[in-house]
């Protein structure tokens, strides 16, 4: 298997890890996604020292982003997950701070973060996702169910890792479903429930790697299955032919793209019995814990752990002249 090669930024190779200067690993946080963002700052802290990098654990919940100045930090490695993180307003602040960092920039991490918008672009830039319905009350969920059938994937907006997502049988469940994940963000979307092949393609420095297909014996993909089940199952090669493949990876791209994200994610994609991706979704920071599919997929290109941790950081430079 190969990577597969799009135009776009062109990333910096660092052959020294004296290049990178003084590291600061974001982890932690306070989003719901607090204990797997320490996992992954964890993970890529302890890859980052191997390689002689300057790298110290930094946890936004516990200090100051202005700390990052007063400890004299020259760059960043973004490992917080979900709002806070992974939206924007992190980004935000380290360019207000000059402190480059690893990843998409304010526009694309915002957009990533939001399945809405994310769908709406998609959908512009002729990229397949599921029809979908926006959840504001009891009168939406009533049409929801007419227009879209049951079952229905219910979810919060800007929530990452499956977090307030629920699978909807019945009619009369879909406001229960909706109150829950409007406590976690004001937009919900409903979506039909597809039954299928899980996909997702990691994407490095402008490049797709190998498509995963995700296969779960729970109801979907969700919170514990994707970090702590040991039952879910991950197949690399992913079971398409080459062409099939070829095109999944190629929309991962421009999906990327159009969302405006940059440096490293993924995409993830439902297919049905009609062979057609669907996208679900764009993570632009990613899990990189034990059980995280960046690293899985990365290693049967030949990029272990920590020469991955490393490239993710090379991604920080093309802030310097953004």
């Amino acid at each position: 298997m190969s990577l597969l090669r799009s135009t776009g930024v062109e990333f910096r190779r660092v052959e020294s890890a004296r290049e990178f200067g003084k590291v600061a690993v974001l982890l932690g946080g306070r989003s719901s996604e607090r204990e797997v963002s320490l996992m992954s700052g964890k993970a890529v802290l302890e890859a980052l020292l191997a390689r002689g990098v300057d790298a110290h654990a930094f946890d936004p919940a516990e200090l100051p982003l202005a700390s990052l100045l007063s400890e004299s930090f020259d760059r960043a490695w973004i490992a917080l997950h979900g709002p806070g993180g992974e939206d924007g307003a992190l980004q935000g602040a380290l360019e207000w701070l000059g402190i480059p960092y690893t990843g998409s920039g304010v526009l694309g991490s915002a957009i990533g973060m939001d399945k809405l918008r994310t769908k709406q672009l998609a959908l512009a830039n002729g990229i397949a996702t599921p029809p979908y319905r926006v959840l504001r009350g009891a009168d939406d969920c009533r049409v929801a169910a007419e227009e879209l059938g049951l079952p229905l994937a219910v979810k919060p907006a800007t929530q990452g890792s499956s977090v307030g997502m629920s699978k909807v049988e019945k009619a009369e469940d879909l406001p229960a479903a909706w109150r829950a994940a409007s406590a976690l963000d004001p937009v919900v979307i409903a979506e039909p429930w597809i039954s299928g092949r899980e996909l997702t393609v990691p994407v490095l420095q402008s490049e797709a790697l190998p498509a995963i297909r995700i296969e779960t014996p729970r109801t979907f993909y969700d919170y514990q299955a994707k970090y702590f089940a040991d039952d879910t199952r991950y197949h690399i090669p992913c079971g398409l032919d080459q062409p099939a493949e070829t095109a999944l990876r190629h929309a991962a791209l421009s999906a990327f793209r159009a969302a405006g994200a940059q440096g490293w994610g993924r995409v993830d994609f439902m297919m049905a019995e009609d062979g057609i991706p669907l996208l679900l979704e764009i993570n632009t920071v990613p899990g990189m814990t034990g059980h995280s599919l960046v690293p899985m997929s990365a290693r049967a290109v030949g990029i272990d752990f920590e020469e991955l941790v490393w490239r993710v950081l090379e991604t920080s430079f093309a802030r310097e002249t953004a």
